[in-house]
């Protein structure tokens, strides 16, 4: 992890920014799973504090993410899925993928205070938060429907 910490954080960072330009060209609404900010202020800032990023890649990862950034536009809504560590847990259990089998309690946790602090403190735009351990919008419609208000309500201001 040591060796690839920095070179999997550049790759997102590329990723994410030919995703922006993609949903420019498309002219469409998109909806995104992760955004360029999760990757800075959450993936690269916890590796960089678990030791597996050095500070100088660090610092070059943030530097070039601040140039980008001056040149995208926020999303229009920011969707923030929280969810506590053991509904994290049961969620990958669930999923049952064989190179999830190793992440580990601590790293969820960091990760998890790292999306409290981010989301209380996001100013870019809008953003809402949807209490996954209290809602379960894939099985019971009535939370979807509850999400898809509080969507309409943020975009649009209905309901």
């Amino acid at each position: 992890m040591n060796r690839w910490a920095f070179n999997l954080q550049i790759f997102f960072l590329k990723s994410r920014i030919s995703q922006i330009l993609d949903i420019r060209k498309s002219n469409k609404n998109v909806i995104q799973d992760r955004t360029i900010y999760e990757d800075a202020y959450i993936f690269a800032p916890n590796l960089h504090e678990m030791g597996l990023m050095s500070s100088r890649d660090y610092n070059t990862y943030l530097s070039l993410f601040e140039i980008i950034t001056e040149y995208i536009t926020p999303p229009d809504l920011i969707i923030y899925l929280h969810a506590s560590v053991p509904k994290l847990v049961s969620q990958i259990q669930k999923r049952g993928r064989p190179f999830e089998n190793s992440i580990r309690i601590d790293y969820l946790t960091k990760l998890n205070e790292r999306y409290e602090k981010w989301a209380g403190n996001y100013k870019l735009g809008k953003l809402i938060t949807i209490d996954v351990d209290n809602n379960n919008f894939n099985e019971i419609p009535d939370d979807m429907n509850k999400v898809i208000n509080a969507v309409n309500a943020q975009l649009y201001g209905l309901f």
